[in-house]
């Protein structure tokens, strides 16, 4: 982002995705020093090339030499940022709204995601930004630089999430792109035809692309705590429903945990990982997920 769209933002946005930045660096250093080692370490990282110099890249990959003879300044690029691409999509359909607490589930996605592009983008990697309910929303290009970091977070933060989902468009949208193969992570509670969904996630695997699912849930969906005489509120479409709990508890808790064997069997049948994320504990597990996928695919 440069100067000048910048300052067409307004501080609230500003201040808001500066937040966010320095939260996702705050969680992704911490969870790092929990695990007493570097993220950075084991990935091999080779010179390939130069490209002209942007600002906001690390001054300290500047070529002095090619300085001196041009009197331009160019990056050195490595092979690393110029062979890994991560594609993160987050539900941003108003199912994602929800929250029993402070925390909504779409709060929980803008996190996951920015702490992703940060850890991302501080390895080197490219990262790419599409946000969608039934379609995308807004989409950001592949990039690896503190800018692009930045334009990811104020995506993020102007999002308001509406609307009904549909997540298998969006992956065979995907999948269908002339695009380098890469890493596709979706971020989204997945409440969507499962089989459909799960066929989407063969389309990608079958084109090359590798894939992580994070499941957004609020602890109130995972547990169904509710007692007495309550109304739900309906989202994308659904009527609201008036009922006791202790009369649905049974079926809601069976018909969840089949709904979620069948997503966790399909990603697993399909070499891919899929993660269930209650949005009342850390983001340990979506960084871990992360990090162990990049530590598998350089060792190979």
């Amino acid at each position: 982002m440069n100067s000048d769209s910048i300052k067409l933002l307004d501080a609230d946005t500003l201040a808001r995705a500066d937040k966010l930045g320095m939260a996702a660096r705050f969680i992704v250093e911490g969870y790092m020093a929990g695990e007493h080692k570097s993220p950075y370490r084991g990935f091999a990282i080779e010179f390939s090339q130069h490209r002209e110099y942007s600002p906001g890249d690390d001054v300290r990959h500047l070529d002095w030499k090619v300085l001196g003879k041009t009197d331009r300044y160019y990056i050195k690029q490595y092979e690393q940022e110029t062979n890994f691409i991560a594609h993160i999509l987050v539900d941003g359909s108003e199912s994602m709204q929800y929250g029993s607490g402070e925390t909504s589930k779409f709060d929980y996605a803008k996190v996951a995601a920015a702490c992703l592009a940060f850890l991302i983008i501080k390895q080197r990697d490219a990262v790419s930004l599409s946000l969608f309910d039934d379609s995308i929303r807004e989409e950001l290009p592949r990039g690896n630089t503190k800018n692009h970091l930045f334009n990811v977070l104020e995506k993020l933060v102007q999002f308001n999430p509406k609307g009904a989902t549909n997540l298998p468009r969006q992956l065979h949208s995907i999948a269908n792109k002339s695009q380098r193969k890469g890493l596709v992570i979706v971020i989204s509670d997945f409440f969507d035809d499962e089989e459909a969904v799960l066929e989407s996630v063969q389309h990608l695997r079958f084109v090359g692309h590798e894939v992580i699912g994070l499941q957004i849930l609020d602890h109130d969906e995972i547990v169904f705590p509710f007692n007495g005489l309550v109304e739900f509120e309906g989202l994308e479409n659904i009527e609201n429903l008036k009922t006791r709990p202790a009369e649905i508890r049974k079926s809601y808790m069976k018909e969840f945990s089949e709904f979620q064997k069948k997503l966790k069997d399909g990603f697993s049948r399909n070499s891919s990982h899929f993660i269930e994320c209650d949005t009342s504990k850390p983001l340990n597990d979506v960084l871990g997920a992360y990090l162990t996928f990049r530590r598998e695919t350089a060792s190979k």
